[in-house]
């Protein structure tokens, strides 16, 4: 397994989630954000050409997922958080997948991402929304660092609030300056409200599935340390170009990765 630094506090690695997590260093991860395949059961596009996001059955899906997790745990500090991404298909199962391995106690939060763009069926509610399952190894003990948005009340108009567990911010459109062309890449307006909230100024982020790099942009440009890792080389390369532009912002003092 080959290592990429992009920058001092960035690693980038093509491989396995489960053979890059068996690598990491014990008790080195503070947030472990994986957005995984969602087993949608069709055939993508990337720029490597195609690939199959699908398994025979959910419970083989859940399986694959759960030996990865479970393979990550030794590399998590004692009061890591853990946010897994998914969506309407498999989010009751992840939960229950979590709950087996962590514990129910270690719940903190289902957030739901709502993105408001896309198209809608004449059969169903219009589904607009990803779940990010919220869970940490020590909830009385994590690092949260509440994330503030804009007040919509007339009582509050002008001030910030805390942000609830409905995150609205709109998924990328094809004019969008951040879009890379990756079929799955997240705005890096959410990952970078993740990170911050959930992630300490001198911990490590580890995206399993890294696919454009978002999640490492967002460590970046917030002081955090990142590990990415993904299967495909064109990520790989994508998402270390992303990192090694990334510019911390707000004057924070940058971390080496373990």
């Amino acid at each position: 397994m080959e290592w990429h630094t992009p920058t001092p506090r960035i690693r980038i690695a093509r491989a396995d989630w489960l053979d890059a997590a068996r690598t990491l260093d014990p008790g080195s991860v503070r947030l472990l954000y994986a957005d995984p395949p969602f087993n949608t059961g069709a055939r993508r596009s990337d720029r490597a050409g195609a690939f199959e996001d699908a398994w025979p059955t959910t419970a083989a899906y859940i399986q694959w997922l759960g030996e990865r997790l479970a393979a990550t745990l030794p590399a998590l500090a004692p009061a890591a958080n853990v946010l897994i991404h998914c969506d309407w298909r498999a989010s009751h199962r992840v939960r229950l997948l979590l709950d087996d391995l962590l514990g129910e106690d270690r719940f903190v939060n289902h957030l739901i991402w709502s993105y408001g763009l896309g198209g809608s069926s004449p059969r169903r509610f219009a589904r607009k929304h990803d779940d990010i399952l919220f869970y940490s190894l020590d909830p009385g003990d994590c690092y949260f660092d509440p994330p503030m948005v804009p007040a919509t009340s007339n009582r509050m108009k002008g001030r910030m609030k805390k942000a609830t567990d409905v995150i609205d911010i709109p998924s990328i459109n094809n004019m969008a300056a951040e879009r890379t062309g990756w079929p799955t890449q997240k705005p890096l307006a959410l990952l970078d409200l993740l990170v911050r909230a959930c992630c300490p100024p001198d911990g490590v982020v580890f995206d399993p599935c890294c696919g454009s790099g978002t999640t490492l942009v967002a460590a970046a440009r917030a002081g955090r340390a990142g590990i990415g890792v993904d299967m495909s080389p064109e990520a790989v390369e994508l998402a270390s170009s992303r990192a090694a532009s990334a510019q911390p912002e707000g004057g924070v003092t940058p971390v080496e990765t373990p």
